[in-house]
């Protein structure tokens, strides 16, 4: 409980401060509220509108030397951990999409075509970037932000602060979830890679058969024709994977919010 009145203003903003610690984390590593063009003060405000309700109706004792104290260092990390573990567990499943989005542009030709991402304002190819945007829309349309949120406020049922440190088999579950992700990415993009592939053999055939053809003119342009139009096919396959590996990733944040996985 809150204590209430000017005399418990202090002990007050301390559980703030404690209450906001978990949401932040789970925040900077989420996917669209962790880029790096949201503003801090944004990230700062839902947190602590997050966290109030959340910790609400949970009993937290603070450490009687404050949080300056290792007791107090112990228990912001834990809540630190249990936040980042939330948010990366989410932001592995919409990283599919942008690992599909590298495999297919580098086999269009396209990995010299770099720019900005803005999500994470690293380089990547078009395609990649295209694919991140359209994994943003699918994530909020389906309500992973919502989704998100609910599941940093349950979790402070089963991992109240304090006793937050998440178990040997939950990190054993991000790793392995992290490897079906770079196996759902290969899924979403083997179809129109393979399919390029095929492309390229023929190319390189009719380089044999014909040794006065320039290659790189007419190679390139077939190649970035057959995949914008293997991309039109494929979008609803591409679309139905990306959503797929996003829901697996709030599924497992959810499990571990549980403390299930």
């Amino acid at each position: 409980m809150f204590p209430m009145g000017f005399a418990g203003l202090e002990a007050q903003l301390w559980l703030y401060l404690v209450a906001m610690v978990r949401p932040g984390a789970a925040l900077l590593t989420a996917p669209v509220f962790g880029a790096s063009n949201v503003p801090v003060q944004v990230r700062l405000i839902l947190a602590l509108a997050i966290g109030i309700p959340a910790i609400g109706g949970t009993a937290i004792d603070l450490p009687d030397g404050g949080l300056a104290t290792v007791e107090g260092f112990l228990l912001v990390a834990g809540e630190v951990l249990a936040g980042l573990a939330l948010g990366f567990a989410v932001q592995l499943g919409y990283a599919a999409a942008m690992m599909a989005g590298e495999v297919v542009g580098n086999a269009m030709g396209l990995g010299f075509a770099q720019m900005i991402d803005p999500s994470s304002e690293g380089s990547s190819t078009a395609l990649a970037s295209f694919l991140s945007i359209i994994a943003t829309f699918l994530f909020l349309s389906i309500g992973g932000h919502l989704a998100l949120a609910s599941i940093i406020v349950d979790s402070y049922r089963a991992l109240p602060p304090g006793q937050a440190w998440l178990g040997q088999g939950s990190v054993h579950s991000i790793v392995l979830f992290g490897g079906d992700m770079m196996a759902a990415a290969m899924t979403i993009a083997l179809p129109i890679g393979f399919a390029l592939v095929l492309v390229q053999v023929v190319m390189a055939m009719l380089a044999r058969s014909a040794p006065q053809m320039n290659l790189f003119s007419v190679g390139l342009p077939a190649t970035l024709l057959a995949g914008i139009v293997l991309l039109a096919i494929a979008a609803p396959a591409i679309g139905a994977g990306i959503e797929t590996s996003i829901l697996r990733g709030i599924e497992l944040a959810r499990g571990l919010a549980a403390g299930a996985a």
